[in-house]
């Protein structure tokens, strides 16, 4: 019983990952080794995906929300939701005039 459920989550699994098109793999690839990139990441975003850095940040926080990019890299998807979540508390803070 546990190998049959332990295949079907692997199949569950694959099947989430192949919900990515290859831009999102590629964007999630990208945001895991990005500073092996010569000069600053604003220009290697436009380099390799031909878009501006706020559309790529769009389709970034996007992409970080949906289940198949977690399938795809947990430990990636997991900290830039954390980094996210902490930015946001961080506007919120101010907004409020909270010392953090």
């Amino acid at each position: 019983m546990d190998s049959a459920n332990a295949a079907a989550a692997d199949t569950a699994a694959q099947q989430a990952v192949e919900g990515l098109s290859e831009r999102d793999g590629a964007i999630l690839g990208f945001e895991r080794h990005w500073w092996k990139y010569a000069g600053a990441k604003e220009q290697a975003i436009r380099d390799q995906f031909q878009m501006s850095a706020t559309r790529y940040y769009q389709v970034l926080n996007a992409l970080i929300d949906r289940p198949e990019a977690l399938a795809h890299d947990p430990l990636l998807v997991k900290r830039l939701r954390r980094l996210r979540a902490a930015r946001q508390r961080a506007r919120s803070a101010r907004r409020l005039g909270i010392d953090v």
